[in-house]
């Protein structure tokens, strides 16, 4: 499943660490709930991630707050990509089935 989605990049502070995610809109994360796998750590869905020229492979994981899925943007894309905390960010995601 290819699906391409923008949401705003947020900031998630842990005690040793500050992650960053955007989050899915809420129609592609219950397509992405509605296919069957696996169960894996955390309720994570292994994808390749595309977000400018930027290209890898991850898992995204249902944030519960939110009721969507999140993708983790980790420092390396965000750099290559001059993307900050607040900033629009456009993904193209392909969902894996497990």
């Amino acid at each position: 499943m290819i699906v391409e989605a923008s949401g705003v990049l947020f900031r998630w502070e842990s005690r040793r660490d500050d992650w960053y995610f955007v989050p899915l809109p809420a129609e592609v994360s219950a397509d992405i709930r509605e296919v069957p796998r696996p169960g894996r750590g955390f309720g994570s869905v292994p994808v390749g991630a595309t977000v400018g020229s930027s290209s890898w492979r991850t898992s995204i994981f249902p944030d519960a707050a939110r009721g969507v899925y999140v993708l983790p943007l980790k420092r390396s894309v965000r750099e290559r990509e001059g993307i900050s905390e607040g900033d629009t960010v456009s993904v193209r995601l392909d969902v894996q089935d497990g």
